[in-house]
C-alpha cells in the first residue's frame, strides 16, 4: 500500500510485484519490498507466526474483572430526534475461513468469482470492450477446446445487467425475451451469444423492485422512499407516479415533453448534454445490490481490463478505490461479501439517509461508524491510474502514457500520437489491473472502423455495423455461423487513420485474439 500512495509516487511495484516485466526485467537488487502477491498454506496462523520465530499478538488485552461495564449497547450515544433506535438485526454465522489446499472445490461457493456490470439502453462499443477486454485478460479458459481439459483453476464469469428502459421506468412481462432478442440484433452484443462464451458471459435483466426487494435490510421499507428513490450525495430528483407511468408507456417522449420528462425517458448518454443522471444514480445503488445478493465485484461500464485478477479474487475481503487525491472511496470498483455484516449496514444506514449511495455519502456512513477498516480503500493506480495527472498531481513522474485529460484515451494529443501503435497494449499503464476512462459514451472506440472487426465467424455483425453507418434500416446479425468476406468489405490501408489514438489500438488487439491472430496477454491462442 505505501508503494502506492499517490504521494511518494511509486507505482512502478506493481508491474514488477506481478511478474508482468518477466523476460524483459531491468531492475537489479533485491526486490522482496516489492513483492505483494502471497500465496496461502494451511495452518493456523499461530503456526505461521512461529515459523518467523515471533508471537502472535493479541487483537485485545483482556478486561480486568474489577472493571464494570455498561450493558446497554447504546450508552453513550445521542439519538437524533424524531427516530427510533434500529431494532436488533440477526446477523448470519461467520463463514470459516478455509485455504485452497483445503478445499475439493476450485471454487468457493462462498467467495463467487463473478464480475457485474450495470448497463442501460442499446448495446454499444463499451460494453463490447468491456467484455473484449475480459477475454483477452482474464483466466477464462477459452483457449481451451470443448474436449481439453485445463488445470483446475475457478473461471470467472461476467454478468453484464441490462435495463432496458429508462431508468424509472419498469420492465414489461416480456422484458427478458425483448432483451435476448436485442442482443441478437445487436452487432456489438450478437457475437458475445456464442456458444463459446456461454459459461463465462451471461445477459441478466436488470429490475429494480425485484432487486430491491431481494435485499431483506430493504424489503419492508423501501417502498416507502419510492418517490425519492434517485437521491445523490443529498441531492434527491423525484420522479411522480404518474411521471412513471408515463415512461412506461412512451409518453414522456412527445414533442412537448419537458426538460424534466426528457431526463426520465433517456436511455444512456448521447452527448455531455443529455447525461442520462437517472441511470448514474441507479448505478451507485446497484452496485451494492448485487454484490450484497450475489457476492463478487462490480465494475463501472467504462472500464477496460488490463490483467488477470487472480490476486484480487485471493483477498477476501471488501474493497473499494480511492478518490484520485481525497481520501473517498470511489466505487466504480466495489467488492463486498454475500450477505456480509458490512453490506447490512450500509443499507440500513442508506434507508435513513434516502437511499443516498453516492461514493462520497458512504465514505461519510463509513467514517462515522468507524468501520472503514472494514471496506479497504485501494490506492486509485490499481484501477484509475491517470486520475491524478488529469487533476495536475503526480506530474513530475506520471504513470505511462502520460494523459491530462482523460479524453485522451480517444484523441491521443499529436506529440504522444506515435506511442499507441509504437508500445501497444504492453505500454498502457502497465501493471494496473484495470483503466477507467470516466464517461466518454459518446466517442468511438475506433471512428475509422466504428463495427466489431471479429472475421469471418461473426461477419454478420460486422457487415449490420457497417450498414448502419451509411443506412437507416441495417441487416441484423441473425447468421452466427462463418460467411466469406465480400470484396465490398474490404478495406484498404490507406483508408485509415494515421495515428492511431490509444482506444483503437486496445479494441483492435482484443479483437485479433477472437480473430485467432494473436494470443492473449498471457501467451494462450484461442483455437476455432
Amino acid at each position: 500500500m505505501k508503494h502506492c500512495d499517490f504521494s511518494t509516487g511509486k507505482v512502478s511495484m506493481l508491474r514488477l510485484g506481478g511478474g508482468l516485466d518477466n523476460g524483459r526485467r531491468v531492475r537489479r537488487g533485491k526486490m522482496d519490498d516489492w513483492k505483494y502477491i502471497f500465496l496461502e498454506q494451511e495452518g493456523p496462523v499461530a503456526q505461521l507466526a512461529e515459523d518467523l520465530d515471533q508471537q502472535p499478538i493479541p487483537i485485545a488485552r483482556p478486561a480486568s474483572p474489577n472493571v464494570q461495564r455498561e450493558r446497554d449497547p447504546n450508552a453513550g450515544l445521542n439519538k437524533k430526534p424524531n427516530t427510533e433506535w434500529e431494532s436488533s438485526i440477526a446477523l448470519q454465522a461467520v463463514v470459516p475461513s478455509a485455504s485452497p489446499a483445503a478445499k475439493n472445490d476450485a471454487c468457493d461457493p462462498n467467495n463467487p468469482r463473478v464480475f457485474h456490470m450495470f448497463w442501460t439502453g442499446p448495446f454499444t462499443d463499451k460494453p463490447y470492450l468491456a467484455l473484449m477486454s475480459y477475454l483477452f485478460s482474464q483466466n477464462t479458459g477459452i483457449h481451451l477446446l470443448a474436449n481439453e481439459t485445463g488445470p483446475s483453476v475457478c473461471r470467472p464469469q461476467f454478468w453484464l445487467w441490462i435495463n432496458p428502459g429508462p431508468a424509472a421506468s419498469v420492465p414489461n412481462p416480456s422484458a427478458v425475451h425483448d432483451m435476448y432478442e436485442q442482443l441478437k440484433t445487436s452487432p456489438w452484443a450478437a457475437p458475445f451469444l456464442h456458444p463459446r462464451f456461454k459459461d463465462i458471459i451471461q445477459f441478466k435483466l436488470w429490475n429494480t423492485t425485484e432487486q430491491l426487494d431481494g435485499v431483506p435490510e430493504l424489503k419492508d421499507e423501501w417502498r416507502a422512499l419510492s418517490g425519492s428513490l434517485f437521491n445523490s450525495g443529498g441531492q434527491v430528483i423525484s420522479v411522480p407516479e404518474e411521471k412513471i407511468k408515463a415512461v412506461e408507456s412512451g409518453a414522456g417522449g412527445n414533442s412537448t415533453s419537458t426538460k424534466e420528462d426528457d431526463m426520465l425517458n433517456r436511455t444512456g448518454s448521447k452527448s455531455l448534454s443529455s447525461y442520462d443522471r437517472l441511470s448514474v444514480i441507479l448505478s451507485d445503488m446497484a452496485r451494492f445490490v448485487l454484490c450484497h445478493r450475489f457476492g463478487g465485484i462490480y465494475l463501472d461500464a467504462d472500464t477496460i481490463f488490463l490483467r488477470d485478477w487472480e490476486e484480487l479474487w485471493g483477498w477476501k475481503g471488501a474493497f473499494a478505490y480511492r478518490w484520485s487525491r481525497l481520501e473517498n472511496y470511489n466505487t466504480a470498483v466495489l467488492r463486498m461479501n454475500k450477505n456480509s455484516a458490512l453490506g447490512t449496514f450500509l443499507f440500513r444506514t442508506a434507508l435513513k439517509n434516502g437511499l443516498d449511495f453516492h461514493p462520497m455519502t458512504v465514505t461519510k456512513y463509513m467514517a462515522d461508524a468507524h468501520l472503514e477498516g472494514l471496506l479497504l480503500r485501494l490506492p486509485d493506480a490499481l484501477f484509475d491510474s491517470a486520475w491524478l495527472n488529469t487533476e495536475y498531481f503526480q506530474r513530475e513522474r506520471p504513470p505511462q502514457p502520460y494523459f491530462t485529460e482523460f479524453a485522451d484515451l480517444f484523441d491521443t494529443p499529436p506529440q504522444n500520437s506515435a506511442a499507441p501503435q509504437a508500445l501497444g497494449f504492453e505500454g498502457f499503464f502497465r501493471g494496473a489491473y484495470s483503466y477507467h476512462f470516466h464517461n466518454f459514451w459518446w466517442k468511438p472506440f475506433d471512428p475509422s472502423r466504428n463495427w466489431p472487426d471479429l472475421g469471418p465467424r461473426f461477419i454478420a455483425g460486422e457487415r449490420a455495423a457497417r450498414h448502419a453507418l451509411t443506412t437507416s434500416s441495417p441487416p441484423s446479425p441473425t447468421d452466427a455461423g462463418e460467411a466469406e468476406v465480400d470484396k465490398e468489405d474490404e478495406d484498404s490501408v490507406t483508408d485509415d487513420k494515421r495515428d492511431l489514438d490509444w482506444s483503437a489500438v486496445l479494441k483492435r488487439t482484443f479483437e485479433s485474439y477472437i480473430r485467432g491472430e494473436r494470443p492473449n496477454m498471457y501467451g494462450e491462442w484461442i483455437h476455432w
